[in-house]
Order: C-alpha cells, then sequence, then structure tokens
C-alpha cells in the first residue's frame, strides 16, 4: 500500500491538483481521500479505477505492479 500511496501523491503533484479537487472527483471527503495519501485507508475498487483515468495511468501502476 505504501507504493500505492506514494503513487498518488506524486501523481497529483504532478497534474497540480489539490487533495480537495481530487476528493470531489471520486466522491469523498476530503479526509478519506488524505488516508489513501498517508497510507491509512484502502481505495474501493470503483475508486482505484477512478484515480487511474484521473491519471491517465494504469491500475498496476498505482499498485506498483508496472513502472509505467
Amino acid at each position: 500500500m505504501e507504493t500505492f500511496s506514494k503513487r498518488i501523491l506524486e501523481l497529483r503533484k504532478q497534474a497540480g491538483y489539490t487533495q480537495a479537487q481530487v476528493a470531489t472527483v471520486l466522491g469523498i471527503k476530503q479526509p478519506s481521500y488524505i488516508r489513501y495519501e498517508n497510507s491509512g485507508a484502502e481505495p474501493t475498487l470503483a475508486n482505484l479505477v477512478k484515480l487511474a483515468d484521473l491519471y491517465d495511468v494504469s491500475v498496476d501502476y498505482l499498485l506498483g505492479r508496472k513502472e509505467y
């Protein structure tokens, strides 16, 4: 889960989004999204797919299964 947290933080910063903006896209509250970035919670499958779509990467990349 640590790889996931690092990758979504890095992708969010590269895209110039705030945590609140990403939480809105996911349809969750900002504190819930913050827990994703801090390895305190795991996203639902639906939110994992939304994150991959938002950043135009694969779910495998977000989970650390691939390097691209």
